[in-house]
This record gives C-alpha cells, sequence and structure tokens, in this order.
C-alpha cells in the first residue's frame, strides 16, 4: 500500500443531507421538518423547559452564601513529598512541572495524610497542623510565601 492508495473504509463517510434543494431531492420545500409549528420555524426549547410551568430551577429555594473573595488552594499530602526522592526543596513551580497540581493552582496546601522520613524545606502558602509536625519532625523546615 502507497500513500496516494489511503482511503476510508468503505461506509465510513456519509454525504450530508442536503435540504431545501427542490421538490425532485425528496427533501424539498418544508426540508424534512413538517409544516408549521415551532419545531419548524427555529431553535425550539431550551434545556429546563417544562411546557410553560415555572422551571424547577426557578422553583426551588436559593439557599447559602458565596464568598467572592475565596482563595482556592490546591492540596498536596506530605506521602507526596516522600516520593519526590533526590529533591531538597519542594516549591509550587516544582509541583507545577512535576504534574502534582494543576498549571493554574495559584495557592498551595500541604496536608498532613502519610508520613516523611527525610528533611525537606517546603516552600508553599500554608500547611496544616498535621503536615507542620510530620516535616519537623523529620528535620524539615517550612517557609510560607
Amino acid at each position: 500500500m502507497r500513500f496516494h492508495e489511503l482511503q476510508p473504509a468503505p461506509g465510513a463517510r456519509k454525504k450530508k443531507k442536503r435540504l431545501g434543494r427542490g421538490p425532485g431531492s425528496g427533501r424539498g420545500k418544508t426540508s424534512g421538518r413538517g409544516e408549521k409549528g415551532q419545531k419548524a420555524r427555529g431553535e425550539g426549547k431550551g434545556p429546563g423547559f417544562e411546557g410553560g410551568q415555572m422551571p424547577l430551577i426557578r422553583r426551588i429555594p436559593k439557599r447559602g452564601f458565596t464568598n467572592i473573595f475565596r482563595e482556592a488552594y490546591a492540596v498536596i499530602n506530605v506521602s507526596t513529598l516522600q516520593a519526590l526522592e533526590g529533591i531538597q526543596e519542594v516549591t509550587v513551580e516544582l509541583l507545577r512541572e512535576r504534574g502534582l497540581i494543576r498549571k493554574s493552582a495559584k495557592r498551595v496546601k500541604v496536608l498532613g495524610e502519610g508520613d516523611l522520613a527525610r528533611a525537606v524545606t517546603v516552600r508553599v502558602q500554608a500547611v496544616s497542623g498535621s503536615a507542620r509536625t510530620k516535616i519537623e519532625a523529620a528535620g524539615g523546615a517550612i517557609e510560607l510565601v
């Protein structure tokens, strides 16, 4: 087989329906939409439309509060620090490079799940109490940036 002989499998590519191309085409005039009515004229009803009844999203009570100043943290555990062998200094940039946090993450918090058996310097925005205890017990240091 040569490059110029490549072609899709039989039946893999279908021709698109050409609507409104005259009475001889079988799909002329109303173009397969029947006659009159909402569906023949445009977009139809959107998701959540309940036939004119008050939609569920508008019926249920709205409660709570959304803090627009909330600052989200990407979280990693002490066990993740243990898995980063051969690295003495853990920073947000390093975690991003290794794919341990999302590229869009601005702030990182270390949580205390797992164990740490070696000394590491951690430069992040926040550390939980249990994580602080474990890192310092292993001879490591924490620098909040």
